[in-house]
This record gives C-alpha cells, structure tokens and sequence, in this order.
C-alpha cells in the first residue's frame, strides 16, 4: 500500500492465465485429459426450441426525450445469433443485459454527438471544451468491447471449430449509422 492510502500493485484485469481455445486444446491432443465439451459451427443453424429469457423492462425503457431504448433489441439479435451457433446456453442472461445495455447507451451517446456537437460551452469560464457525450460514448464503447470479448471468450474456450463470419458486434457500426441518419 502507498503512503498515500491507495494500492499501486496487484492483478491487472485481463491479465491472468490465458485460456486455449477448445479447438487448439483438441489439436494438441486435450493435454489435461479432462472431458471437454465441443461445440459445432459446422452445420446450418438448427433451433432446438429452447426459450429466450426475456429481456428485463429496464432493456426497453422509454428514455426522457420519449424515444425507446434499443437494448432489448440488441438483447434479442445477440441471444438469436447465440442461439443458432449453440451457444446461448453458455451466456449467463445477466451478461447478455449488460452487454446490450452498454451497446444502447453507446449508441445514444453518438447520437447525442452528432446532434450537439463535439465541442460543448465551459460552465464557468465559457471557453470551448470537450462534450461531455464524447468522453461517455469513449466510456461505454470501451465497455461494450470488453463485454463483447467476454461473451466470445466463453464461445471461444467452448468451440472445437475456429468461429469465423460476422457477428451481432459488427452489426454496431451499421445500426449507428442508420441512427444517425434518423431512420
């Protein structure tokens, strides 16, 4: 601990042991010979009639200016995409919400960029300053990506096949830009 009361040291996140994915695992030939379940990306997406939990109300409140939050349809886009792949039930629905909730927020916070601007009036000396939205659509685009890499961690260490092809984060940019435009 520092003289000042505060830690220095200690873990950093994202700094533990790295974990293999299933499939370097299976081609090492499994070296800790635990039973590993495998997951198939190899064939059309099969829905086996498994319900999805229901996105909470929180996920679709309507917001002070009247809109509707899109976090539960992000919720829903992400646990169809999860779903198809075999995956859904390796997603806690609590990390889903946070993941779709962060997304929502991100996106609003560049709405609010684009139609405020990047630059806002200092309060007390009046002089030009960062928008706050700004440094908030920094924040949560920083904690949606570590949210969406927690999810795909989970579906990595799980498949035995490399996933590659598009996925609910690369759909962000395209609903952003759709908003922007006020469609």
């Amino acid at each position: 601990m520092a003289k000042d009361g505060t830690n220095r040291g200690g873990a950093r996140v994202g700094s533990g042991r790295k974990r293999k994915p299933l499939y370097e695992k299976l081609e090492d030939g499994n070296p800790g010979r635990r039973k590993l379940e495998v997951l198939e990306f190899t064939h059309a997406p099969d829905l086996q009639g498994q319900e999805m939990p229901p996105p909470r109300e929180m996920l679709s409140a309507t917001e002070k200016d009247g809109s509707t939050l899109e976090a539960a349809e992000i919720y829903e886009e992400t646990w169809n995409w999860l779903n198809e792949r075999d995956c859904a039930h390796l997603i806690m629905p609590q990390l889903l919400e946070r993941y779709a909730m962060s997304a929502a927020r991100w996106m609003q916070c560049e709405a609010a960029v684009t139609e405020f601007g990047f630059l806002a009036k200092h309060p007390t000396t009046g002089n030009a300053m960062q928008s706050p939205y700004v440094a908030m659509s920094q924040n949560f685009m920083t904690q949606t990506n570590q949210l969406w890499l927690e999810i795909y961690q989970i579906i990595r260490e799980n498949s035995a096949t490399e996933f590659i092809g598009a996925n609910p984060q690369d759909d962000m940019m395209e609903r952003l830009l759709t908003m922007r435009k006020g469609k």
